[in-house]
């Protein structure tokens, strides 16, 4: 009887190292929906503010700014409806009228002749604001055990999409215009629509079961829910909130980098623009192969804690170091890469933990309050880097990113709770 049972325990801890078929699919699918919709979004990137200063009104930098980051700001509005929307009608209603919206958008943005046209097409696209919804999807369909894989997955399929669409984006504007490459995210965003009901498995009673069997008690998600309790007050709970600020200031340090970083790579190194694919694409690539050890070494022996401070610590050093090291095209490169390693471990880590301490009932809140302050740090990141690299220059930008990111690892440090081995416990892990 004793053999018997230290034999089916040991099973089951092999077992809750490894994603059943039903969390491996669920996942598959889920990073390339998130993947698809980002890759709509960073298409225009490279090339909207060229186009847009062509156009009737371009010729005010500050309508030129609205247009670009009103997506920014709807999405910031909408995270929170949209989570919550999803925790009450289910996940895939809500995930497909959020498509809809940004197909709508994005009609609308390829049949804009003035930038006013084009503002609303924007406004529409954000609107569209499902990533809370996602990520509460991909939480429902993963053991706690197997979530930062997940997550990491979706993190990797949107470096791809950001890799991807620095090569592509000046091509295909080139082909068919910027209109054209709305035509595109339209497309992208009507195959998201087929990929949700006919590709991903829903988290029903048979999901439920596929994924537990991997633990045979289905250990992970209980604890979870038993540590994390419900209600309002859980979803606004300290470590929580300690999360969200953290998103807030990585997505704004992003931003802000890359507010300078493609000027200095021109002006200071002598990259072409239509050449910073050969930097940006190396260094994601090879960051997604640095990262994937330490974040499965780090899950299976409890030490989540340890990482996600060490990797706002790269955050720390990439910013001292593209402020102080004169730039080369070696200097940049390395820093580049350190903020990436880090970035993507943030990236994959922080929606990880999230979805662990937040209540099953309220998941989709959670995330929505989650993606709300990544929304405005990614607007407050645009704003800030370009008025500080106007005011004070390029330096003062990566400067200011260092003291947020100082002062990001303090609040960090005096989170309580951390996904340990056996669950959410103490911050001793």
């Amino acid at each position: 009887m004793s053999n018997t049972s230290v034999s089916d325990t040991s099973a089951d801890r092999v077992d809750d190292l490894r994603m059943t078929p039903f969390e491996r699919n669920a996942s598959i699918w889920l990073a390339l929906l998130y993947g698809s919709r980002m890759l709509g979004m960073f298409l225009i990137l490279p090339v909207f503010a060229v186009h847009a200063a062509g156009m009737p009104g371009g010729s005010n930098a500050a309508l030129v700014g609205l247009a670009f980051g009103i997506y920014g700001l709807t999405q910031a509005l909408f995270q929170i409806p949209f989570g919550a929307a999803s925790d009450r009608f289910g996940r895939k209603p809500v995930i497909t009228a959020g498509l809809l919206l940004m197909l709508a958008g994005s009609l609308v943005a390829a049949a804009a002749d003035t930038l006013a046209g084009l503002t609303l097409g924007r406004a529409l696209q954000g609107a569209g604001a499902v990533s809370a919804a996602i990520s509460a999807l991909l939480a429902d369909t993963t053991r706690d055990s197997q979530r930062t894989k997940a997550m990491a997955m979706v993190g990797a399929m949107i470096g791809v999409s950001f890799a991807f669409s620095l090569v592509a984006a000046p091509l295909l504007y080139q082909a068919v215009g910027l209109s054209g490459i709305f035509v595109v995210t339209a497309l992208l965003a009507a195959a998201g629509i087929a990929i949700v009901w006919w590709l991903i498995p829903s988290p029903g009673r048979s999901g439920e079961a596929a994924v537990r069997s991997a633990g045979r008690s289905g250990r992970g998600n209980a604890d979870s829910t038993a540590a994390a309790g419900s209600g309002p007050r859980r979803i606004l709970d300290a470590d929580m909130m300690r999360l969200n600020f953290g998103v807030f200031v990585l997505h704004l340090t992003q931003m802000t980098l890359f507010v300078v970083v493609p000027a200095r790579l021109v002006n200071l190194v002598g990259l072409p623009l239509s050449d910073h694919w050969k930097i940006y694409l190396p260094v994601v690539i090879a960051s997604f192969a640095v990262m994937m050890p330490p974040l499965n070494w780090a899950e299976r022996a409890g030490r989540l804690r340890g990482l996600f401070l060490f990797a706002i610590g790269g955050q720390f050093v990439s910013q001292l170091g593209l402020a102080f090291v004169p730039p080369g095209l070696g200097s940049m490169s390395v820093f580049l890469l350190v903020f990436f390693i880090s970035f993507n471990m943030l990236e994959a880590l922080m929606p990880s933990l999230l979805s662990r301490l937040a209540p099953s009932s309220g998941r989709g809140t959670a995330m929505g309050i989650f993606s709300t302050t990544q929304a405005l740090g990614i607007f407050a990141g645009g704003a800030l880097g370009g008025l500080l690299a106007h005011r004070l220059g390029d330096a003062s930008v990566f400067v200011a990113s260092a003291l947020l990111i100082a002062v990001w690892a303090v609040v960090a440090r005096g989170a309580r709770r951390w996904p340990g081995r056996h669950g959410v416990v103490g911050s001793g892990v």
